[in-house]
């Protein structure tokens, strides 16, 4: 990447860095409220199904955000669309810190509040991908792996800065937190008003929607999205929870031991295929990574010992890492024409993923009395589902490299 000129208007460095912001803000709007989740079930008595439930209204909207993306956003521009991103998910938090306490129903307060930085995380999911693709950089698998893992480091900052608060302040005052966490979108929406934006189809006419769908490898990616982001987030959004209650720590050591490991391991993996891309097959690295995550979930789900079940989620972090870059990357070489809708109904399938396991890991755990490790434990689905997505992958004429 050639260094940063001074003029931002003209640097595509600029844009890129924004990008990255973008990313870190996707990260504080998915996994800030996780957090908070045991807090909010005592404070607001919320059972494990309505907490649940938080997750799936959150992925649910950035879902279809995603759907309707596909239609809108090359004809009002991705400059327009990526600030009112930003927007959005800076409007819905600080306003988590207000509703629930201003509502009669606390309960419906966090669910607005979650619909609205949804709608924020929907458009930069689907936005900030195509972007990066269209910047002129070589290496596209690499930056493009590199983009993902500041969602890694971002979930990482989060849990430190949000473990250190609650030393400091108390956990009693993470309303605070949650105002402070808006100033990251804040300035990334002006970051964006400055910065140069490319389009991916300016130099060709992207496939029609109809035809598009009849295209056999989109139905492959598509399978792959979803149990990629299901893999991902059905640990991640529990992990904390998890720790807590089926491994029996302290939130702090859960929280820095389940969680923050995983979104570290989860970005080192992504930085080290961004490095080494051009040495490994991606579908290989994706054949092992699947395995390493059944590995995982069994280890965390099946242990009584507190240390292998929290070593369990880590290297699940590790193991979902390149699941959604790889597929981007796959799709953006297999199906150049594909244009911006192709991106919306990848982020849309991830995001049904994203929904979907924390969703069904929730409802399996509050049927099974409320037991994490059972819901963790139906969730190796997931990875299971990847492996047979990617042999039937295989079977196509055009193979991953």
């Amino acid at each position: 990447m050639k260094e940063a000129s001074m003029n931002i208007r003209e640097d595509y460095t600029h844009t890129i860095y924004a990008s990255y912001i973008g990313y870190i803000t996707q990260a504080i709007v998915n996994n800030f409220l996780p957090l908070l989740f045991l807090t909010f079930a005592r404070q607001f008595s919320l059972s494990l199904d309505k907490i649940a439930l938080i997750t799936t209204i959150n992925f649910l909207v950035q879902l279809a955000v995603d759907l309707v993306a596909a239609k809108f956003v090359d004809r009002i521009g991705y400059r327009i669309c990526v600030i009112f991103a930003h927007i959005f998910a800076a409007l819905g938090l600080i306003l988590l810190a207000v509703l629930p306490f201003v509502l009669c129903n606390a309960y419906a307060g966090i669910l607005i509040c979650v619909v609205l930085y949804a709608i924020g995380g929907g458009l930069i999911e689907v936005l900030i991908s195509p972007i990066v693709e269209a910047c002129p950089t070589e290496k596209k698998e690499a930056a493009m792996s590199l983009l993902h893992s500041f969602y890694c480091w971002g979930h990482v900052g989060v849990i430190l800065i949000c473990t250190l608060f609650f030393q400091l302040a108390g956990i009693g005052h993470w309303r605070i937190l949650s105002v402070l966490w808006a100033i990251v979108p804040l300035f990334n929406c002006f970051y964006f008003t400055q910065v140069p934006i490319y389009s991916i189809t300016e130099d060709h006419q992207p496939l029609p929607i109809r035809r598009l769908v009849r295209e056999k490898l989109f139905w492959v990616f598509m399978v792959l999205m979803i149990c990629a982001g299901a893999s991902e987030q059905a640990m991640s959004q529990w992990a904390s929870a998890f720790a807590e209650s089926a491994l029996h720590v302290s939130k702090t050591v859960g929280d820095l031991a389940g969680p923050c490991m995983f979104a570290l391991l989860m970005g080192t993996s992504r930085a080290l295929y961004g490095k080494y891309s051009d040495r490994i097959p991606l579908k290989k690295a994706m054949c092992a990574s699947a395995v390493l995550c059944i590995f995982s979930y069994l280890l965390a789900c099946l242990t009584n010992h507190p240390a292998l079940g929290l070593l369990g989620c880590a290297l699940c972090g590790f193991s979902v890492g390149i699941f959604w870059p790889g597929t981007f990357s796959i799709m953006a070489a297999e199906m150049p024409l594909a244009g911006t809708a192709m991106y919306a109904f990848m982020a849309l399938a991830g995001d049904a993923g994203c929904s979907g396991g924390p969703t069904i890991t929730g409802f399996v755990a509050n049927a099974a009395g409320g037991n994490l490790k059972a819901g963790l434990l139906a969730a190796v689905i997931f990875p299971v589902l990847i492996l047979l997505g990617l042999s039937l992958f295989g079977t196509t004429d055009r193979g991953s490299k």
